[in-house]
């Protein structure tokens, strides 16, 4: 995710980007719909968005002259608080020890409970994705320069080792069995990691299909990763055991993640232009698009709480750009100052 750095990224509208001659998709009828936009405004950028199931706590990142993370109730999208002079990309929580961790330099680990900051680590590079994994509590903090993986015990916040991925990290998902799957946005491939040795075992070449893939999500029972790729807009499918590309599915906008619902065998990519991919998987080797959704210019980045099958993004109302502003690569789209007290939270659901 970043990629992310948020002032080359945020969308300034879906009008303006029709006329920079980006490619849409038309929203397409279905199940899902904008159920709730808390508009919660605050200043600061925006990148990562994470639901804490457990906790039901929805942490969001605001980046600038006041970095914090700020917190809010994930079934009622009222604030709850925030962890100040944190300026962080995204946070994620272990809920077995209630260590929160925030992908900033140094990463902040604070208490989930009382939101207290516990400690500060150094680390190198420049963070920017991070995952939690539960198979054995550890925090993978991610960066686009060395060392792409910086990996940290969430039970004491110490530093096990870092990982060289072989490229620039967007999104990461685990298996829950030792394998962590990290798509490389700058040389089209899928790292695949052993989390007891900390080394990369292969990487699963989509180059030939789609590049810039800066979304991630991953069916873990039936053993299926879905890679959501910029350029073109496409959902690459393949197998997580050997790589093997299953399909291809068009994308509606420009994704910057993705995430998978178990419980109703679905696959999401949020978009800049402001609209929600879904994709249904009908049976482990047929899928199709379920439904196009509009949701808000700049929504790009997703979450999903799996007790209440939400989907929880986070967006803003930006100016246009400066006259004369260059255009951004990969896909990205020039905006200006983002306009005061817009920023929302949007719940997505059936």
């Amino acid at each position: 995710m970043r990629r992310f750095c948020l002032p080359a990224v945020i969308v300034v509208g879906i009008a303006m980007l029709a006329s920079l001659g980006l490619a849409q998709q038309a929203p397409t009828a279905g199940p899902y719909k904008v159920l709730d936009t808390a508009k919660v405004g605050g200043d600061g950028g925006f990148d990562y968005v994470n639901a804490d199931v457990v906790g039901r706590r929805l942490y969001v990142p605001r980046s600038g002259p006041t970095g914090r993370i700020t917190v809010f109730d994930l079934d009622t999208l009222k604030p709850v608080g925030e962890v100040p002079n944190a300026n962080g990309h995204g946070a994620v929580v272990d809920p077995k020890t209630n260590h929160g961790f925030i992908t900033s330099k140094p990463v902040v680990m604070f208490d989930s409970k009382t939101l207290a900051v516990i400690k500060t680590i150094d680390v190198q590079g420049n963070p920017d994705g991070i995952l939690f994994d539960a198979f054995n509590e550890r925090v993978y903090d991610l960066s686009h320069s060395a060392p792409n993986a910086t990996v940290i015990d969430a039970k004491d916040g110490s530093i096990v080792g870092t990982i060289d991925l072989g490229g620039a990290p967007e999104q990461a998902v685990s298996d829950g069995k030792g394998h962590l799957y990290v798509d490389i946005e700058d040389k089209g491939n899928i790292a695949v990691v052993d989390v007891k040795t900390l080394t990369v075992t292969a990487h699963y070449d989509v180059s030939g299909k789609a590049g810039t893939c800066a979304g991630l999500a991953m069916d873990a029972k039936n053993r299926i990763l879905f890679a959501a790729c910029r350029d073109p807009h496409m959902m690459i499918i393949l197998n997580a055991d050997d790589g093997n590309i299953i399909t291809t599915l068009p994308l509606a906008g420009t994704t910057d993640g993705a995430v998978f619902n178990p419980a109703t065998m679905e696959a999401f990519s949020s978009h800049a232009e402001g609209n929600l991919t879904v994709i249904k998987e009908k049976s482990p080797t047929n899928f199709e698009v379920e439904q196009n959704l509009t949701t808000m210019p700049s929504a790009k980045t997703l979450t999903l709480d799996s007790k209440t099958n939400h989907i929880l993004l986070i967006a803003a109302m930006f100016d246009p750009p400066p006259a004369g502003t260059p255009a951004p690569t990969n896909g990205r789209v020039a905006r200006g100052p983002m306009v005061a007290g817009s920023f929302s939270i949007l719940m997505v659901g059936k």
